[in-house]
């Protein structure tokens, strides 16, 4: 039985704003690099590659690539909002400190799925960015949302925010959804469904923070910046 009612979707779809955190994994450069010996060799593979691609849906067509990448693909991994057969879905995070955790988690969940991983530690680097979320989103913190706040908080069971995603998608009436995060009890994250409600703010700055992760924590340093994620499977 779905936890929530359907005329909540006529009461509380509210429009709504927030800049959101988004770290995404910044090594695609080097991995090119290591198979060319030239720039301009460099630069033919990006191209090679960029045709390569599924196309974009329409809605995302002239977003910057680190807002519609994730319109792009249909990961067979599923997220929180996104089962492995779901349109994309853009993640993101209000603090920083919140974002971090949940790429912390994330290559945590890549180290202890990977056979050959999950016994050692993993380092990547990874680009940090804010865009702009606006228009009309479902509220899980407030009422009447909130109610169901059980179903939205499941550590792994993410069955309940699935189904709520989709059925947001077929009552066409919401943009994005706003919830608080399971692994950073507090801080508050954005699952974007419609690309049209992204934008990259006018004087956005990306941060470049290095992840090393094992199998009891994950560490995030930039500059003189750290977080430190300890892991709840």
């Amino acid at each position: 039985m779905q936890p929530w009612r359907d005329e909540w979707f006529a009461d509380s779809v509210r429009p709504a704003s927030a800049l959101l955190w988004r770290g995404v994994e910044a090594q695609h450069k080097v991995a090119t690099m290591r198979l060319v010996d030239s720039l301009d060799d460099q630069a033919e593979l990006e191209r090679l590659l960029e045709a390569s691609k599924p196309p974009l849906p329409p809605a995302a067509q002239g977003l910057h690539y680190l807002l519609s990448t994730p319109f792009r693909y249909r990961s067979p991994h599923p997220s929180r909002f996104r089962s492995g057969t779901d349109a994309g879905v853009w993640y993101g995070a209000k603090e920083r400190e919140t974002a971090c955790t949940e790429v912390g988690y994330w290559r945590w969940r890549f180290l202890m799925d990977s056979a050959g991983l999950r016994g050692g530690e993993l380092v990547t680097e990874h680009t940090f960015f804010q865009a702009q979320a606006r228009g009309p989103a479902v509220d899980l913190t407030r009422e009447p949302w909130s109610r169901a706040a059980e179903a939205w908080k499941q550590r792994n069971d993410y069955a309940p925010c699935q189904a709520l995603a989709r059925a947001v998608r077929a009552h066409g009436k919401a943009q994005w959804i706003r919830y608080e995060s399971v692994r950073r009890p507090g801080g508050l994250c954005g699952a974007v469904l419609a690309p049209q409600a992204l934008s990259l703010p006018e004087a956005h700055k990306l941060e470049t923070w290095v992840c090393k992760v094992n199998a009891k924590q994950a560490l995030m340093l930039h500059d003189e910046d750290r977080v430190t994620v300890p892991i709840e499977a």
